[in-house]
């Protein structure tokens, strides 16, 4: 049986592999496919689709969308997207220009709360990347502010923490329509992870369906047995398809693998073949 990844970070954005890393390890895996979906940047796409011209791997154009949604992080993944549509890439300048104003005000509150990180700090250690709160962790243990990546989102950076800061104005329905606007299919990530309750995903899930939401991810590196049949339950009711990722970040997630998860995971190549029959 064949096998894809449709949840992939390169360098691009936090993650710790090149694109073209990534396409020689997903070929070393013996993946079929994998979707790039840096956060909030298509900086690794190009670079990818080079390195695997000619070879046996698809790589699938993407990104992760990062939204604010009642004070948490909800992340929009998109699949098969015109990446090099000029209108979409204007329109993902004005996007992004939220989280350079929400990595400014969490420096200012990290430095207030007795940890001094400046911007300045930050894209030199990360020249290259779009700065997520990875990056801040990293640079927070290498500051020795904490002892592990893990520590600083507990207690510091977290979506409950004291020093964290939401996106402004970026709705999760603004993403949905933003990926369908360059032709894409938009997937809501990871939900577990907003540690909502059943109930207040349904409601989210509704609205982000009426703004054209075609995808959950069903099928995740962390998920439990009952995690995922929650997942499945609520795309059963929404008429949503099931996606699936690793969120593979390279070293930024110790012991997470490409394609694998923590071990257990398998995508069949199905799913994706589904996804590709869904695009607007």
């Amino acid at each position: 049986m064949k096998y894809v990844d449709l949840h992939v970070h390169s360098n691009a954005s936090d993650g710790t592999l090149s694109p073209e890393e990534l396409v020689d390890y997903a070929i070393q895996k013996q993946l079929s496919a994998f979707a790039l979906t840096d956060h909030d940047t298509i900086d690794g796409l190009k670079p990818a689709l080079a390195r695997a011209d000619g070879r046996d791997i698809e790589i699938i154009p993407g990104i992760e969308l990062s939204t604010e949604y009642k004070g948490r992080d909800i992340h929009i993944v998109g699949l098969f997207i015109r990446y090099e549509d000029a209108g979409f890439q204007s329109r993902l300048q004005e996007f992004c220009h939220s989280r350079d104003i929400r990595n400014e005000k969490m420096a200012a509150r990290l430095t207030e709360a007795g940890f001094p990180i400046s911007m300045e700090e930050l894209t030199d250690a990360f020249p290259d990347a779009v700065i997520t709160r990875s990056q801040f962790a990293r640079l927070m243990m290498e500051k020795g502010y904490v002892k592990e990546m893990k520590e600083a989102f507990e207690k510091y950076i977290g979506d409950t923490c004291p020093c964290f800061v939401p996106r402004e104005k970026v709705t999760p329905q603004g993403g949905v329509r933003l990926i369908l606007d360059a032709g894409g299919v938009p997937v809501l990530a990871h939900p577990t992870l907003y540690h909502m309750k059943e109930e207040e995903l349904d409601t989210l899930i509704l609205s982000l369906k009426e703004a054209g939401l075609i995808a959950i991810e069903g099928l995740y590196s962390t998920y439990t047995v009952a995690e995922q049949a929650m997942v499945r339950r609520l795309a059963r009711k929404h008429g949503l398809l099931i996606s699936g990722g690793s969120d593979f970040h390279g070293s930024n997630k110790p012991g997470l693998d490409l394609g694998t998860g923590y071990g257990n995971l398998k995508i069949p190549y199905d799913i994706l073949e589904q996804l590709r029959r869904s695009i607007p």
